[in-house]
């Protein structure tokens, strides 16, 4: 099965996924989605596979506290996907996503044993 992680270089959750992800020998590519921004469409499949742009979001970052308060209340996907490919940051990381269409957010230990069927 082909998983792909999307997150950020520098993101301490994602290295650890990264790594579990070599420790336990899962083929993947990592995608930086600052380098390599994500379409509309793959953001909205996001959205609906995590259960809405509020799950997706990470409203606990500086960057959303820093947001001048009427970005923090988007009223229309456009405005979302605008928001979320100006300011990657925002969304919760890392995106776990494999070929049969799974789409998963964030790491621990337990949820990518149960995800990768490892342990």
């Amino acid at each position: 099965m082909a998983t792909t992680l999307y997150g950020l270089k520098n993101c301490d959750t994602c290295r650890k996924a990264r790594k579990w992800l070599d420790r336990f020998g899962v083929e993947h590519r990592f995608v930086d989605y600052r380098d390599e921004p994500r379409t509309p469409e793959e953001l909205v499949g996001w959205k609906e596979a995590l259960g809405g742009w509020d799950a997706m979001t990470n409203k606990s970052s500086t960057t959303w506290r820093q947001l001048p308060d009427h970005r923090k209340a988007p009223g229309s996907d456009a405005e979302w996907k605008l928001l979320l490919r100006e300011y990657p940051q925002l969304a919760r990381r890392p995106v776990v996503v494999t070929d049969d269409g799974a789409v998963t957010q964030g790491f621990s230990d337990n949820a990518f044993k149960k995800r990768f069927g490892v342990g």
